[in-house]
């Protein structure tokens, strides 16, 4: 599909029809979510993909009972890492293997050091979830570009997501993307018109 079919056909599905996703299909979405921008390519986001049943019933109560929780094939938990310092040496790590001129190594390091040094917990948390949002765009384009549906979500308890999943402290529920074969059909796509976005 061409990408304006993609993002045309694309749509919030509110129940799967259980059939798994072939593991390669699975591994070809989280290549494509891997390769989504980031600030100072920093990529704050971890993602914990639910299988099994029991846990995805347990979950359920804490997703307000949406059944794409429970019907999908794949649930993909994004979460915000704010261990940002972690990342900083990971990034400085990784443009020293790639041969990145000193220079440059420098200045994003520097940027991005300066940066977290200057923001609260609860900036750091608010920065690095505004980054996940752009690791789920791939993943939402990316899912029906492979032959398969999604549904973005973000009406769920993150405190009872990071219970049941024992997440460590610095990784943050944020968003939800449960990936399956859609049983229901969409809604004609409402959008608002280009007038109305653009000023």
């Amino acid at each position: 599909m061409e990408f304006k079919e993609i993002v045309q056909k694309r749509y919030a599905t509110k129940k799967f029809d259980g059939k798994k996703i072939p593991q390669e299909k699975i591994d070809e979405l989280l290549e494509l979510i891997r390769l989504a921008p980031s600030a100072i390519n920093l990529q704050p986001w971890k993602i914990k993909v639910v299988t099994d049943q029991k846990t995805r019933d347990e979950l359920l109560p804490a997703t307000w009972n949406q059944p794409q929780i429970t019907s999908c094939s794949h649930l993909l938990v994004f979460c915000a890492n704010t261990d940002l310092e972690e990342l900083i040496s990971k990034i400085e790590t990784g443009m020293k293997q790639a041969g990145a001129p000193d220079e440059i190594r420098n200045y994003v390091v520097g940027l991005a050091r300066d940066m977290s040094g200057k923001m609260s917990p609860e900036q750091r948390l608010a920065w690095a979830q505004s980054q996940v949002f752009l690791a789920l765009g791939n993943a939402l384009n990316g899912a029906k570009a492979l032959g398969f549906d999604s549904c973005p979500m973000t009406g769920f308890v993150p405190q009872e997501y990071s219970r049941i999943l024992s997440l460590p402290k610095h990784l943050v529920p944020t968003a939800l993307c449960p990936v399956g074969y859609a049983a229901d059909s969409p809604m004609p796509k409402m959008r608002f018109p280009k007038e109305e976005i653009v000023f």
